[in-house]
């Protein structure tokens, strides 16, 4: 079977998007002439859309009766129609009705709001496209809407209901350290414990090989949860105080040694005099805190300045490299000369600047890592157009090959590991990693 990429994408061979090419077939004659679409229930399938919305829209677009048989999978359409005319009818359905509106991506849901309004859901970005409702086809949509998935409804009441078992797990654990903390007030103990604590003090005085043989299963857990119990009450705390510090050197040091220790302890902060002044006035050297930050500033105007001159994406890449900072400084700094003052539209920038992303990134090994943390440090610093985009950013720079699949998922993963979960960058960036791993999934089973 012929196969043609989704989307009107022919130029790109590797394309993962792809369907069956249209083969129609015209049936009848005179006022009984209709056109069959062959295949229209494998078209249907590979666009995630049922096969009776295509063919309701082209029986829309041309003005004719269309009708779709569930039970035998035909398409119909009155009158007799090329195959070219019909494969363009159905490129227009998939611009409006399958791609997303914000990265193109084919892998949408369709979605019916409580206004009776209809949504594309991106797989790929999250984005919500809105459907045209003034389009024919909406009103058909909206009466026989797209059957739910199972999978989904199902996923959501797993996890409901283990959030549920987890909330019952801790109040039981909170319910048993209550009861065992007031059994320790009142210092009743079990019978339990007394026969086990009895049994063993009897056997310590006999002294008999049964002293030798293992614990029960039972002993055990009451011995481990009575350590448990102790150490939880116990709250480990160290002296700070400098009398403290002292008698833990003398303890620790021989005599001699712990003189000379508290003799750097006791010794005040001499004030520097005139001869142990610097030559150089200070003010002049920038501190080592704003050192990185004033680095950072001059390496983004220099940016800024060549590119309103117009240079190339190679020689702003040299000049960089002979300019002073670190790699990461660099970067950023980049980042910064390109988009600073951008405050809408901020994909369509990075596409139209990626040749010079792809220059930095192909200098040395590691550094889409390090352009991944210089756009997050540029959109949690100033750009909130950044930040809302940053799904569609990644989008754009994986689909000109400037990023890998590898190093997206290795900066996410990293980014969540650093301690901020909550960051609205990797809640924004969810999406597409998703849809990354889930296609990694699906091409490993294909």
């Amino acid at each position: 079977m012929a196969l043609q990429n989704i989307g009107g994408n022919n130029d790109d061979a590797f394309y993962r998007y792809k369907m069956p090419k249209m083969v129609t077939k015209i049936e009848g004659r005179g006022n009984g002439i209709k056109t069959n679409i062959v295949n229209m229930v494998d078209i249907a399938k590979a666009l995630a859309r049922p096969a009776a919305y295509t063919t309701k829209y082209f029986g829309c677009e041309l003005g004719a009766q269309s009708k779709f048989d569930e039970k035998t999978g035909t398409s119909l359409v009155n009158g007799a129609h090329d195959t070219p005319k019909l494969a363009g009818l159905l490129e227009n359905f998939i611009k409006k009705y399958v791609q997303c509106h914000g990265c193109g991506n084919p892998e949408t849901e369709v979605l019916i709001t409580k206004t009776q309004m209809i949504q594309l859901k991106c797989a790929a970005c999250g984005f919500l496209s809105d459907v045209d409702m003034r389009d024919k086809l909406t009103t058909f949509i909206l009466k026989n809407p797209p059957e739910s998935k199972k999978g989904s409804k199902d996923k959501k009441a797993m996890r409901r209901a283990e959030k549920e078992r987890l909330k019952e797990g801790e109040a039981a654990d909170e319910e048993q350290k209550k009861i065992k903390k007031e059994a320790k007030k009142k210092g009743t103990t079990s019978l339990k414990d007394g026969t086990a604590r009895a049994g063993s003090s009897k056997k310590k005085a006999s002294g008999s090989d049964e002293d030798r043989s293992s614990p029960t299963h039972s002993q055990v857990d009451d011995k481990d949860e009575a350590d448990e119990d102790e150490d939880g009450d116990v709250q480990w705390q160290t002296d700070t105080s400098l009398e403290a510090a002292r008698q833990r050197i003398q303890e620790q040091l021989s005599a001699a040694t712990a003189d000379m220790v508290m003799l750097a302890t006791n010794e005040p902060e001499k004030k520097p005099t005139a001869a142990t002044k610097p030559s150089v006035n200070a003010a002049n050297i920038p501190s080592a805190e704003n050192g990185n930050s004033a680095t950072h500033k001059t390496l983004a105007d220099e940016v800024k300045e060549n590119l309103k001159k117009g240079v190339s994406a190679k020689q702003l890449q040299s000049l960089l490299g002979s300019l002073s900072g670190s790699a990461q400084e660099k970067m950023t700094a980049l980042i910064e000369g390109l988009f600073d003052g951008i405050e809408k539209g901020f994909t369509k920038e990075v596409k139209k600047k990626k040749s010079y992303l792809a220059t930095a990134v192909a200098q040395e090994e590691g550094s889409q890592l390090i352009l991944l943390r210089a756009i997050e440090e540029f959109s949690l610093k100033s750009n909130t157009s950044a930040m809302k985009e940053v799904a569609l950013i990644l989008k754009a720079l994986y689909d000109a090959d400037i990023l890998l699949e590898e190093f997206i998922v290795q900066w996410y993963q990293e980014g969540l590991k650093g301690g901020n979960k909550e960051s609205q960058i990797w809640k924004n960036a969810r999406p597409f990693i998703d849809w990354l791993q889930s296609a990694e999934s699906e091409s490993e089973e294909e």
